[in-house]
């Protein structure tokens, strides 16, 4: 199943060339230059690290002034990881970490990243989801996080979730940037003690959809730049 979504999103022009410009947030920030992942056996973590040409995590998008049509800049890790490995139920997809930066709403109830005692202010600074990701020809990017009824009670989801009808969870993990890169830190219990995935890097601005009923609730609108040039997952952990 794996296999056969992300040839159809090479096939439904996920790879940035072939995609038409949706922002203006096409810069050095998002070129992509590696993509590494570390375990450090010592203190049971992994370290996932993006570096870019320009600075990485410096651009944040400019607020559209409310919910629909919300503007989301993020830096990707598709895996090869299950579903279950990180808190979901079993269901089919793409399990990826994504970096975001969202000014118009706040998705980390539990968590204070700006430590102002607000726990509704801080969309806009830089951190991680852990989300499914589905084919999804409706957006220029081919891809969405995968939604579901908000009455089926058979959906699994981890309790750090933020209460939308996706397959979304905001896990808290501790997000860097420092000049040319930006770093999560995840506990390798949280996933499940897998260090033996396969993974790939991705920047990309996204959407939110409120109000069309035939546009996914956050799809991928643009491909800045892919670090394996073609979305293979060619990856290990180190």
């Amino acid at each position: 199943m794996f296999r056969t979504i992300i040839l159809g999103i090479a096939v439904c022009g996920f790879i940035h060339d072939s995609i038409a410009q949706e922002s203006n947030y096409d810069t050095d920030d998002f070129a992509i230059q590696s993509v590494q992942i570390s375990h450090d056996p010592d203190l049971g973590v992994l370290v996932w690290e993006v570096m870019v040409k320009g600075q990485a995590g410096n651009t944040v998008p400019v607020p559209n002034g409310q919910l629909d049509g919300a503007p989301v800049l993020g830096y990707v890790f598709p895996t090869s990881l299950k579903s279950t490995d990180v808190g979901f139920g079993n269901t089919d997809g793409i399990v990826a970490l994504a970096l975001t930066s969202h000014p118009d709403f706040d998705d980390t109830p539990l968590w204070d990243e700006n430590n102002d005692a607000n726990y509704t202010n801080d969309g806009i600074v830089w951190h991680p989801h852990w989300v499914i990701l589905t084919e999804d020809k409706r957006v220029p990017g081919g891809l969405s996080v995968k939604q579901f009824k908000k009455a089926d009670e058979t959906v699994v989801l981890p309790p750090t979730n933020p209460g939308m009808p996706m397959y979304m969870d905001s896990p808290g993990y501790p997000v860097i940037t420092k000049r040319q890169t930006i770093k999560v830190v995840v506990p390798k219990y949280r996933m499940n003690n897998r260090t033996d995935f396969k993974y790939d890097g991705v920047a990309a601005f996204m959407k939110v959809n409120t109000s069309i009923d035939n546009k996914p609730m956050l799809g991928v609108y643009q491909v800045f730049s892919v670090a394996s040039g073609d979305l293979s997952l060619p990856y290990s952990v180190r």
